[in-house]
């Protein structure tokens, strides 16, 4: 039998101030710092990156886009009652046959029930549905996609206090490479990406590829209960031709795949034969990747520092594993780190896979 994942989320537990909590971005992006954790733990800066991975490494990026969803709707007035303001998270458009088209999962604050009407700006909603994890289904009488832009803001998570304008959000808390529009949360180990950064990767002999997963509010869905009765959202997720060929030939010739987001971990597994060859294609993901989950495609991963008691803590665990994960998050409450979406990062060796990260014995590295 595996590791009890009860046990290893409880092993886990960090207690950790608000003021360690990241409140804004590294700037440049790049600037923020990288803990490699492996053998041994070192601390550098984000940009040294291409120093620390070899050429013919193969990156896979997420280039999901996050969808301006947060809308503030209001409640019909009917006889001079009503017009009340309603917050609506719209989660992903939902394919419903015996509703029609244009059928949103979201969560309503407050909650309505099925029949009630909202606008959103000048477009009308409809609630038809409730779902077992309490959002509702919105049906709208037309493509509310490319509205968004006008009536929406970014969806920030919960834990950051969002004083600047809107507009700021938008080109902060979304990667350089974002593409196809779907998240409502970004995929935040890419926002440490810049064009520059990009292009010295691609010099040193880099490969980059992307893989597309819309990611869902379940991300900050902490665990309540046991593990075992922890439901996962189910996210859309496409992995192309190209991209598949391009992780299967790297393989094959013992090349590494370095996973940039435990998004992308989630797609690449989501994919995934027994023998590690990746398919290409499209669906929607539950997958819950615990310890004593075979990780069986990056041999790396870029990561940020997670919530404890989130799944995502598992599922660093379940790649780097528990010692080193309970090494390095110990290191970085002691050296400092800034935790969450606009924190500091890590780059993580698989535990049983193709390791040795490169060290480039510069001037400031220290290990822990």
């Amino acid at each position: 039998m595996g590791p009890d994942p009860d046990a290893v989320l409880a092993r886990l537990h960090f207690d950790l101030p608000e003021s360690r909590i990241a409140q804004t971005g590294a700037e440049p992006r790049d600037a923020s710092r990288l803990m490699v954790v492996g053998e041994r733990i070192e601390h550098h800066i984000f940009r040294d990156l291409p120093d620390l991975l070899q050429p013919g490494d193969l990156l896979v990026f997420n280039e999901s886009r996050v969808i301006p969803a947060r809308v503030m709707a209001r409640k019909p007035v009917v006889n001079g009652m009503g017009g009340g303001q309603i917050e609506v998270l719209l989660l992903r458009e939902e394919a419903v046959p015996e509703l029609g088209g244009n059928v949103w999962s979201a969560y309503l604050k407050p909650a309505k029930r099925a029949g009630n009407e909202l606008w959103l700006g000048e477009h009308r909603a409809e609630v038809v549905g409730v779902l077992e994890d309490g959002a509702r289904l919105l049906r709208f009488g037309h493509d509310i996609k490319p509205h968004l832009d006008g009536i929406g803001r970014l969806p920030l998570p919960p834990y950051i206090a969002a004083g600047d304008s809107d507009e700021t959000w938008r080109e902060r808390y979304q990667t350089v490479y974002a593409r196809e529009p779907g998240s409502v949360a970004a995929p935040t180990a890419g926002l440490h990406f810049t064009p520059e950064l990009l292009s010295r990767l691609e010099a040193r002999g880099i490969e980059r590829v992307a893989v597309t997963l819309h990611v869902g509010a379940g991300t900050f869905k902490p665990i309540t209960g046991s593990v075992a009765d922890h439901v996962m959202h189910a996210e859309r997720y496409a992995i192309s031709e190209a991209t598949a060929d391009a992780v299967n030939r790297a393989r094959a010739q013992g090349r590494r795949v370095v996973a940039v987001g435990t998004t992308t971990v989630r797609a690449l597994e989501s994919s995934a034969q027994e023998d590690g060859s990746v398919r290409p294609g499209e669906g929607d993901t539950r997958i819950f990747i615990t310890p004593g989950t075979r990780v069986r495609v990056p041999d790396l991963l870029v990561t940020n520092l997670h919530l404890p008691g989130s799944t995502l803590l598992l599922l660093v665990a379940a790649f780097a594993g528990e010692e080193r994960i309970r090494a390095a998050y110990d290191a970085a409450l002691a050296q400092g780190y800034r935790f969450y979406s606009l924190g500091d990062a890590m780059l993580l060796e698989r535990e049983d896979g193709r390791r040795e990260v490169e060290s480039p014995g510069r001037d400031g590295v220290q290990e822990a």
